[in-house]
């Protein structure tokens, strides 16, 4: 690195790595899902007033210790998986290889990777990620239906529920039941003619952030947030967007951008998923707003009780049965 404002180069890029590294060799870990717990927990620092952006100017050497951080190391990998996801695997890896080869044995700084990184892609990566590395926070997605296509808006997402005047060129990957697409959203509000299929009738679903490799949240109107339900429910998605939209909906409910039976309705959708990671983090889901309801509103006490009830009794029966078969 060049100088101290561009340390992300290095711990950002040597968190990723190591993931990729492992999860190249052994698969069968799902070490990508450690990944989302960290990033989903960086998201939540970064949509706080203290936080500060990935690039920090650095004028004293007193200043350094303070930028080692999570914003450093793993917002800073976050970015990366998110650019590795849009553009693919082998363009990201051919780009990487000419970066590392250009630069060895000397020093370099981030619009030097966003450079070789433009001339392999064509995207103009030194001009939209910039929003991301010299700016603290991150967007919120608003997404809705618009004629044939969607419009989608951005705005600064804040926990508090406070308003921010950031804006990010955000590169947006998504899925139409079957089909993929991706896309840059680089104004405060734009229409893509994408996802069509819904017009020729069916329950044809809309989901952002693909794989949960975008550094964003995502609120959807309600007429798609009803398709996703329902298609989390038929089991369409896999562990890692389960946990993504169960995480993305706590974290609407707690800056009041969406309301906590939303919440609850997509925790309940997933009452009959048999998988650990996702288990795990609807019980941790359940017991918060459990703990919150009875300071918040203690007459929702005992319904709140009976729907936790019904939401992690199925998995636990599931459990149980599986023990009592190994035994016999």
């Amino acid at each position: 690195m060049e100088w101290w404002n561009h340390l992300w180069l290095n711990e950002g890029f040597a968190t990723w790595m190591s993931y990729q590294a492992v999860d190249s060799f052994f698969q069968k870990w799902n070490i990508l899902l450690d990944f989302l717990e960290n990033t989903m927990s960086t998201l939540k620092l970064d949509s706080i007033a203290g936080s500060h952006p990935i690039e920090v100017e650095i004028h004293h050497i007193n200043e350094i210790v303070r930028i080692f951080d999570d914003i450093i190391y793993i917002k800073g990998a976050s970015i990366l998986q998110m650019i590795h996801s849009y553009i693919g695997a082998e363009r990201f890896q051919i780009a990487l290889k000419k970066y590392i080869q250009k630069y060895a044995y000397s020093n370099a700084k981030t619009e030097d990777l966003w450079v070789v990184l433009e001339e392999e892609t064509g995207e103009p990566f030194k001009d939209f990620m910039s929003t991301w590395t010299k700016q603290p926070g991150f967007p919120i997605i608003n997404i809705k239906h618009k004629g044939k296509g969607i419009q989608v808006e951005q705005a600064q997402f804040v926990l508090d529920g406070s308003s921010r005047a950031g804006l990010w060129d955000v590169p947006i990957t998504l899925r139409c039941s079957s089909s993929t697409n991706k896309f840059i959203l680089k104004h405060k509000h734009d229409n893509f003619d994408v996802c069509g299929e819904r017009e020729r009738g069916g329950n044809i679903w809309i989901k952002l952030n693909v794989n949960e490799t975008g550094f964003y949240r995502v609120k959807y109107d309600k007429e798609i947030k009803t398709r996703l339900q329902n298609a989390l429910e038929a089991n369409e998605f896999s562990s890692m967007e389960k946990i993504g939209i169960l995480e993305n909906s706590l974290m609407l409910s707690i800056s009041r951008e969406d309301t906590l039976a939303s919440l609850l309705c997509i925790a309940y959708t997933c009452r009959e998923v048999a998988d650990y990671n996702v288990l795990t983090h609807i019980q941790a889901i359940t017991i918060t707003v459990y703990h919150v309801s009875i300071d918040a509103t203690p007459n929702l006490v005992a319904d709140i009780k009976k729907l936790v009830t019904k939401i992690l009794l199925p998995p636990t029966l599931y459990v149980m049965s599986h023990f009592q078969s190994l035994r016999h």
